[in-house]
């Protein structure tokens, strides 16, 4: 009786054994592509940027915008014209 359940425990045991070694096809670098981009995708905790900080970082302009939108007195922005394609087409010269 005890051999026929220790019987599907064994072929459980055979069946996972197939799963732990390695292909012998693949090369010494498998798998670097990813490891690259991943440590691309990890921000750099010691950034440091040169040049004036971004627009809206100041605290105190942050906390008038906040004001601003709690009040209903948001202020639009201002449209920047283009004359990149106004034409339709290049001319020639």
């Amino acid at each position: 009786m005890f051999s026929l359940k220790l019987l599907p425990a064994l072929g459980l045991l055979a069946a996972l054994a197939g799963c732990a070694t390695a292909p012998e096809h693949l090369s010494a670098d498998y798998g670097q592509a990813l490891k690259q981009d991943i440590a691309a995708q990890i921000a750099d905790p010691d950034a440091v940027y040169a040049g004036d900080p971004a627009p809206g970082s100041d605290g105190s302009r942050v906390g008038l915008a906040q004001e601003r939108y709690k009040t209903g007195k948001v202020i639009a922005p201002v449209a920047v014209a283009s004359k990149i394609g106004a034409s339709g087409a290049a001319q020639a010269q």
